[in-house]
């Protein structure tokens, strides 16, 4: 398959210098998550999940950074960005071209999947495949099963215009009657299934529902003549302003943020999605929602891939298994499962996990430990996301009712999570837990947990330490770390960080922790220009880092500075990354590989220098500007060397990564990286290693 490629042109208005524009970087990073749908070293139906992934991913890119182009552009047009000097009007138009390209590489694709599928023996069907027998079929599937859940409206002097629901999938006919020419709108229920079989027997036959509605979507206008016919879909804006004023005593923040969670359907529409390239009913949709035509993308086919989750649902279990990646459970580490008390196995030494290959259970064990154990009196949690069904806010409710002092710092400006924390901060206020919606008007993104044990005359401390969310479910698909420690001094700083919170106190300097918006980067760069002084001095510098982004200006010119000095820099970074390494002269000691595979890569850890004065922190924050500077994160030191051993390995592992990694290049382009010797992806890998 021929991919349609970004012009040189649009490409360099993205690369100024050692810099490159993070909305490119980031749709770089989305284009290698669709290229997973092509990679054959991926079971079929995990690369079908991998085309939905793509998709879902720019649907949430146009809504916040679009969106948020989009408000900047109106606000302050003149504004550049801050290391290619781009105005928001300037981006949006290269966002435009590159997305474009990005429809007809996902059109390609799918096409390439749907003829993999049918010889796999799971045939999605069009329109004009029908047979006259399957048009029946599927007249008597629309009548009875999709037509009551669709509402129905005529565009008229009566009806002149309608209010397009965000991420809603409409269509609309271009109607006559009597001489009279209206324009009818077709509301799809998203609660419809997605896919009808057709037939019985062995072979999977499976009609998607909007072709279904595209041919039998007419008879519900009963009387008109249809003359066309354009299925749409809008994106609309979802950035909105989540700047409260703390001095309103008056007002529930839960509240205010409900109301602007509700207002997210009525901002302004910053994509249309059509099935036909041109018409009127596209021309009048445009016209209407005064848009401008760049942002308007067709595929002839479906505006979302979510479906392409469930088809492994209509084969025999026997037969998706062969389509799938084999299933695997986290494991426990021996000294945690033969371990009589967590609390006790904690006091004698640090325990590590690396999830998803070790489960997430012993924090969940230990928290239900401690909520029965008598010596326990206080147990203070961040909450950024959890699961739906959370065994941990559980757990929390149970300690506050055995009368532990529970306190949880919730966000509730977590995006697009922000009713399921506010339905979980209710449930556990209703339990007796002191609840912080967050500080003041920075993000509290820190991944931790406090424990205060009063052991006879003594104060003793737990604190779990990760980089990902207390989240049951996406602890199986995202990579994390977690340390769970009882150093007092981390105790004591853990202590003290759950009170800075509740004060709303940011100036405080930490014994152990680098807490952001204060410490955290300064503590980095601080150990930055250690390497590079030991580079000066003729000494061997190294950083060895691992994060999702790398946005911030400051540290990407320290980077840059340290590769100057002579210092060995290596950096995995899964998503954005605006620094570009291998610039003669300036960035020419830097390696950057990303690495899209089985798990999302969501760890973070940042390392300075080799041998006995190394120093390891695992962290919350990714190195951009809103994390660093404007929002509260924490980076923890890895005080135990056989963990920061391991910690270290799994660095190493993903550097010598030659099947899914990529490698960013000196012109911006990622490539895959040079295989040499024997083939090593470090997911498969860290899963053999943990016996799955």
């Amino acid at each position: 398959m021929k991919e349609p490629v970004v012009t040189e042109k649009v490409k360099k208005k993205f690369i100024r210098d050692i810099y490159v524009n993070r909305e490119y970087s980031w749709l770089q990073f989305n284009k290698r998550v669709l290229d997973q749908a092509l990679d054959l070293t991926n079971p079929l139906l995990e690369r079908c999940k991998f085309l939905s992934i793509f998709g879902s991913n720019l649907d949430e890119f146009f809504m916040v950074r679009v969106g948020s182009l989009y408000n900047e552009s109106v606000s302050a047009p003149q504004e550049t960005d801050n290391k290619t000097r781009l105005t928001a009007a300037k981006q949006l138009d290269g966002i435009s071209a590159v997305v474009a390209k990005l429809y007809e590489t996902r059109s390609s694709c799918y096409s390439r999947l749907r003829k993999e599928l049918s010889r796999s023996g799971i045939r999605i069907l069009r329109a004009d495949d029908l047979t006259p027998r399957q048009k029946e079929e599927g007249k008597a599937i629309f009548t009875s099963h999709i037509l009551p859940l669709l509402s129905l409206m005529v565009l008229d002097a009566k009806h002149p215009l309608m209010q397009f629901e965000n991420m809603k999938s409409y269509m609309l006919y271009d109607l006559e009657k009597e001489g009279r020419r209206m324009i009818g709108v077709m509301a799809i229920n998203s609660a419809l299934d997605r896919l009808y079989r057709l037939g019985g027997g062995e072979k999977v036959r499976l009609i998607p529902l909007e072709e279904l509605v595209r041919l039998f979507g007419k008879l519900a206008f009963l009387g008109y003549t249809v003359n066309g016919q354009t299925m749409i879909r809008v994106t609309r804006n979802a950035d909105f302003d989540t700047h409260i004023d703390d001095t309103d005593l008056e007002r529930d923040f839960s509240e205010i943020m409900k109301k602007k969670v509700e207002s997210r359907a009525r901002l302004n529409v910053v994509r249309l999605e059509t099935d036909t390239k041109e018409g009127k009913l596209r021309d009048f949709v445009i016209k209407l929602l005064k848009l401008n035509p760049a942002f308007c993308y067709c595929d002839e086919r479906f505006f979302d891939y979510k479906f392409m989750f469930s088809l492994g649902s209509f084969l025999p279990p026997e037969a998706a298994a062969q389509l799938k990646y084999p299933p695997f459970k986290g494991a426990v580490p021996d000294e945690v499962s033969q371990a009589p008390s967590l609390i006790e196995a904690v006091f004698r030494r640090d325990l590590f996990l690396s999830y998803p290959y070790d489960s997430m259970s012993p924090v969940v064990d230990l928290l239900e430990e401690c909520a029965s154990d008598p010596r326990v009196s206080a147990i203070k949690i961040t909450i950024y996301r959890l699961a739906s069904h959370s065994r941990i806010a559980e757990l929390l409710c149970k300690a506050s009712e055995n009368g532990k002092q529970v306190t949880v710092v919730i966000e509730l400006c977590a995006r697009f999570d922000e009713e399921n924390n506010m339905y979980f901060a209710g449930k556990l206020q209703e339990a007796g837990c002191t609840i912080i919606y967050g500080m003041e008007n920075y993000k509290v993104h820190s991944k931790i947990i406090s424990v205060v044990l009063k052991d006879g005359e003594d104060i003793r401390y737990i604190t779990h330490l990760g980089t990902g969310n207390y989240n049951e479910s996406t602890s199986k698909q995202y990579t994390d770390l977690n340390i769970i420690t009882s150093d007092r001094q981390i105790g004591e700083d853990a202590v003290a960080f759950f009170r800075n919170i509740a004060i709303c106190n940011t100036d405080f300097t930490y014994q152990r922790l680098l807490v952001a918006p204060e410490t955290l980067k300064s503590g980095l760069m601080k150990y930055m220009d250690r390497e590079i002084e030991k580079a000066k001095a003729g000494k061997e510098g190294y950083i060895l880092a691992k994060m999702n982004s790398l946005t911030d200006k400051e540290i990407i010119d320290k980077l840059e500075e340290a590769s100057c000095a002579g210092v060995k820099i290596e950096l995995v970074v899964r998503g954005i990354c605006c620094l570009l390494p291998g610039v003669p002269g300036k960035t020419e000691n830097i390696r950057v590989i990303s690495i899209v595979g089985r798990f999302l890569e969501h760890s973070r850890v940042y390392s300075f220098g080799e041998g006995k004065d190394r120093v390891t922190y695992i962290s919350s924050a990714d190195l951009m500007t809103r994390n660093t500077d404007k929002r509260v994160e924490i980076a923890a030191p890895v005080l135990d060397r056989h963990i920061e051993e391991k910690i270290v390995g799994i660095l190493r592992v993903m550097l010598s990564d030659n099947v899914k990694a990529r490698k960013l290049c000196a012109d911006g382009e990622y490539r895959k990286v040079e295989t040499l010797g024997e083939m090593l992806d470090a997911q498969a890998y860290f899963l053999k290693e943990a016996g799955k």
